[in-house]
């Protein structure tokens, strides 16, 4: 399991674990919760759960957040509670506060140009046209922070790229999304 993080946790003892900050990409509200453009939001809960951790409020940060402390590394891992395109307004004061580099951050999110559940993890690179990274990108001035891209495919059948990644995961895809998630998390852990 994992030790959850307290603000009164003594400052002496073993030297501090690196900071590794786990950004999980989505809109708030229920209504797009289980929707596929949410599944970076989806993979940092599953995280989050996995190490026992609860995520609470930080309103001064526009996000939600659990902390805590597995093999040695100290995570935080945030979920913004802002709508996607504007990600980087929770981003960039969590990382500010907390003194942490681009190179601590490792954002979770959709990708319809990967098939249905691939994973991509990149050390750096471009938004690829998704708003929630560019969002951060321009909040962080750099493209040098990692990602965790989630496939989730791009089948369009009248409809708009927009509608697609707001809709729920069809009957076969929540089928296969337990298992493409705990990979993910898997992946991030490491």
């Amino acid at each position: 399991m994992c030790q959850q993080l307290s603000s009164s946790a003594p400052t002496e003892g073993p030297p501090k674990a690196k900071y590794r900050l786990i950004v999980g990409l989505g809109n708030p509200g229920r209504k797009y919760e289980l929707t596929r453009h949410n599944i970076g939001a989806t993979v940092a809960k599953a995280m989050a759960q996995r190490l026992g951790l609860d995520f609470k409020e930080e309103k001064r940060f526009h996000c939600l957040v659990a902390k805590g402390i597995f093999n040695s590394q100290q995570y935080h891992i945030v979920l913004p509670t802002t709508y996607m395109n504007e990600s980087g307004r929770a981003v960039k004061p969590y990382m500010s506060y907390y003194a942490l580099a681009p190179q601590d951050l490792l954002v979770v999110s959709d990708d319809v140009e990967l098939p249905f559940g691939e994973l991509r993890l990149r050390l750096k690179g471009s938004s690829g046209g998704h708003n929630g990274l560019k969002s951060i990108e321009a909040a962080l001035n750099t493209r040098e922070y990692s990602r965790l891209k989630c496939g989730v495919g791009k089948t369009l059948i009248g409809e708009t790229l927009a509608d697609y990644v707001l809709a729920v995961f069809n009957p076969e895809e929540f089928e296969r999304l337990p298992s493409i998630i705990g990979k993910a998390v898997d992946v991030i852990l490491g």
